[in-house]
């Protein structure tokens, strides 16, 4: 279909005369392609064309051609969009520019049976050495019937296992469960796939993530470490507790951990305060349970900060808090039943948070905040109103809410992380931003090969994979990178400096918008569209450009307008030697 595409194109250049200009544009949306080229330059374009994994709607494709024809200063402005039409990019109708004229030339294709693995996600956001994990897998069968015994499997770190079959309904999707364990540290790459023919591009989805060794976290004490704190992670060997003494603090060692529990400190220095900002910004999350003696100064400029209003004065009274944020990541699938009767927190006397734009997680009966989230950057701030104190505040003996929370704060901060890209769209990556033993700051991509068994985290060979520079620009401590159309194939690309291992990993999938194989026809192309805009269906005629001279300039009749002419003279002799009078 694609070189038909091609024989179609040069049949409409060929139907135009050697003055004209041309563009030549595909979903790629070369830089190159934005401009008006001659005949002979829009036929070479042509014989270049490939296959590509770029899919676009139609009205974009249009609008990206208008912007063209635009510069010019032709005043026929004739655009030819040469298509498949699958009824899921065909949005013909919200391209609005009356001043050019649209041709549709229809390509068709058989519609296959297809089934696609469309996505595929873990069940919870982190994933834990040593501990099983749950993918998700969502498979659609895009065809009029039944797929029954479609097998599934699964390929991580380097080995291959059927996971089992499955049944899907005719243009449905379903849901299926892929359970594994992780058994190293590290990144990792996994590949979901079906068997399926003829359309393959759909059937594997590629997957990357990364298992921490560990979640380290840190509680800074105004006076003594409080033991309940050690004890809700003293059972979790994947959690990791460091105790410091507020007067005595290694600001460069904060970028290790993942939480930090600020323990009734008596004040908060502006030294510590900027620290912490950066921190948060930087994807960390805090935790502060003031001092009843705090420094109400110190503290209010250490929240404005974060955008965490004021605390008012301690009130010494006895309250009960009656509410739990279940919608909020924090206690979000935590609860078998929510419904349940738990025992919330009590306490014997608050500071008053003032109402913010904070998030409200445990919710005095009154309305006021117990425990309060306010998101910055890429962590989040958590203020409790009442010290940890167990004679002033009892949640350290409700561990139904004490360690679920503790856990999830020390975990929330990498739950935003993508297991998977699609090739052609914007994509933005990101990466902590290092430097290079030897002071390369220029960061690579390479493509992995799909047999790959070398684990991630080894030595790169720029040999063993396609390696590009993808667009960077670093940002404090990360780096953002945008690797546009250079990504062309699916599969996973690591990302590395020159000389050093595995930095990051990411895993890039085609695009499921063309997995649904449906056509518009003739007709229901042709309807609703504004009078600009017309279908050329004549698509099997052997002599195409004969076709577009006819659509662009009318049928030809000074030839018939001759053979008449001489058809009549030569009636008119006739009469006048055979007529008699």
């Amino acid at each position: 279909m694609l070189e038909l595409a091609k024989q179609r194109a040069r049949d409409i250049i060929g139907a135009y005369n050697v003055e004209d200009r041309f563009q030549v544009l595909t979903n790629d949306f070369e830089g190159r392609d934005q401009r008006l080229v001659s005949k002979e330059d829009a036929l070479n374009r042509i014989e270049e064309i490939r296959n590509s994994p770029a899919s676009r709607n139609l009205s974009k494709v249009l609008i990206r051609q208008q912007q063209c024809l635009n510069t010019g200063k032709q005043e026929n402005k004739i655009a030819f969009v040469i298509s498949d039409f699958q009824e899921n990019v065909s949005d013909l109708t919200a391209f609005k520019d009356s001043l050019i004229d649209v041709s549709l030339v229809p390509m068709r294709a058989v519609q296959e049976r297809n089934i696609s693995v469309d996505s595929v996600w873990f069940e919870n956001p982190v994933q834990i050495l040593k501990e099983p994990a749950n993918l998700l897998v969502k498979i659609s069968n895009r065809s009029n019937e039944d797929a029954e015994e479609v097998r599934l499997s699964l390929r991580h770190d380097g080995q291959t296992k059927p996971v089992g079959s499955l049944s899907a309904p005719a243009g449905a999707s379903k849901l299926d469960t892929v359970s594994f364990n992780i058994l190293h540290a590290g990144w990792h790459e996994a590949k979901l796939s079906v068997t399926d023919y003829p359309v393959q591009f759909d059937d594997d989805y590629y997957l990357s993530f990364y298992v921490a060794e560990r979640i380290n976290v840190l509680a800074i004490n105004g006076l003594q470490p409080n033991k309940h704190i050690a004890n809700a992670f003293l059972g979790a060997s994947y959690f990791h507790l460091d105790n410091a003494d507020m007067r005595a603090l290694d600001y460069s060692r904060f970028s290790n951990y993942q939480l930090i529990v600020l323990n009734e400190l008596p004040s908060v220095s502006s030294g510590l305060a900027n620290e912490l900002g950066t921190f948060v910004q930087n994807g960390g999350n805090v935790l502060v349970f003031p001092a009843q003696t705090a420094d109400l100064t110190s503290y209010n400029a250490f929240l404005q900060s974060f955008g965490a209003g004021n605390l008012g004065a301690f009130e010494p009274a006895p309250r009960q808090a009656s509410q739990v944020n279940t919608e909020e990541f924090i206690f979000k699938d935590v609860f078998l039943n929510k419904g349940a009767n738990l025992r919330l927190p009590a306490t014997q006397g608050n500071f008053k948070i003032a109402p913010s734009r904070g998030e409200y997680i445990l919710t005095y009966r009154d309305g006021s905040a117990l425990l309060a989230k306010f998101p910055k950057a890429e962590g989040a701030f958590y203020l409790n109103a009442a010290p940890l104190n167990e004679q002033v505040n009892d949640l350290v003996s409700n561990a139904e809410i004490f360690v679920p929370m503790l856990f999830k704060m020390a975990i929330a901060g990498t739950k935003g992380r993508q297991v998977a890209y699609s090739i052609g769209k914007d994509e933005v990556l990101e990466a902590k931003h290092q430097v290079s033993a030897s002071g390369e700051t220029i960061y690579r991509l390479s493509r992995q090969p799909d047999n790959a068994e070398s684990p991630a985290g080894t030595k790169q060979d720029a040999s063993t994979g396609n390696e590009f520079i993808p667009e960077q620009r670093i940002l404090g401590a990360k780096v953002l990178l945008t690797p546009g159309m250079q990504v062309r194939d699916a599969g996973w690309y690591r990302l590395h400096l020159m000389g050093d291992s595995t930095l990051a990993e990411y895993a890039f999938n085609y695009d499921r918008k063309e997995s649904d194989l449906r056509y518009k026809s003739d007709e229901s192309l042709a309807a609703g569209l504004p009078g600009n805009i017309k279908v050329l269906a004549q698509n099997a005629e052997a002599n195409f450009s004969q076709v577009v001279d006819e659509q662009e300039r009318g049928i030809v009749l000074w030839r018939w307008c001759v053979v008449f002419a001489l058809l009549f003279l030569a009636l008119e002799v006739l009469f006048l030697r055979l007529w008699k009078v």
